[in-house]
């Protein structure tokens, strides 16, 4: 027998045990530079909070994910690392850049050809439909080698803004630079991705995943405060180690 009510009376609520799970958002960031930049030790750091003992070069794709807390709701952040050298990434390219919601450039301060070098990955983007409505960040890495630096701040942000992206320049193995001015322990390998996830959370509805239930142990508590601003590529962006 029927649980509704007589005709034209609206039936009752379903117990909430049958509602369907809530969904969990993913957000798929792909990560691009030149081979040895260090894609794979940033993604590393922050999907497993450390520096990777031990590093090989990427062959194909390199993938990792990590739960966050986002104003309440969990988001899963799927990074995407790709190799570097063109003999290993023909056969996963396209795969890679589909259905992408962020791209993060990496170069090397290190290494000032890593950094010419980012042209050519730019175009890579355009030509797999990547617009400009597809958010951009673009990050300096191993700004812990202070006495080996080839590529300046100054320069890096006008790249950077000539591409009206914000410019974060950082270390995977020592994320608050190590400086003497207290902000060794500021992770600004954390506030890259977190700053890229807040900015697709407030731009729209994104893919879903498994119910949350399934996932959602250690899911990692953060606030908004780094939120866009508001403004153009600096109101969310950070250029110091």
């Amino acid at each position: 027998m029927s649980e509704s009510g007589p005709p034209g009376e609206p039936s009752a609520p379903l117990p909430s045990s049958t509602l369907p799970p809530p969904r969990t958002r993913i957000f798929k960031i792909i990560v691009i530079g030149d081979s040895g930049v260090g894609k794979t030790c940033l993604t590393f750091r922050f999907c497993a909070g450390k520096f990777p003992d031990k590093t090989e070069a990427t062959i194909g794709v390199d993938f990792r994910e990590r739960l966050v807390d986002i104003d309440g709701e969990t988001i899963k952040i799927q990074l995407w690392d790709t190799a570097g050298q063109e003999r290993f990434r023909k056969s996963m390219v396209q795969h890679y850049y589909r259905n992408v919601h962020a791209v993060v450039f990496v170069y090397d301060v290190t290494n000032a050809s890593s950094f010419r070098g980012l042209p050519a990955w730019i175009e890579e983007c355009r030509q797999h439909a990547l617009g400009s409505e597809v958010p951009r960040i673009l990050v300096g890495n191993k700004c812990d080698l202070r006495d080996s630096v080839q590529v300046g701040t100054d320069v890096a942000q006008q790249f950077a803004d000539s591409h009206s992206m914000p410019l974060f320049e950082t270390s995977a193995k020592s994320p608050g630079g190590g400086g003497e001015d207290g902000r060794g322990s500021s992770d600004h390998v954390e506030a890259i991705f977190m700053t890229v996830a807040h900015k697709l959370k407030s731009q729209k509805p994104l893919v879903l995943s498994q119910p949350a239930e399934t996932a959602a142990a250690g899911a990692v508590n953060l606030s908004r405060g780094r939120e866009d601003g508001g403004g153009g590529a600096r109101g969310w962006g950070c250029s110091s180690c």
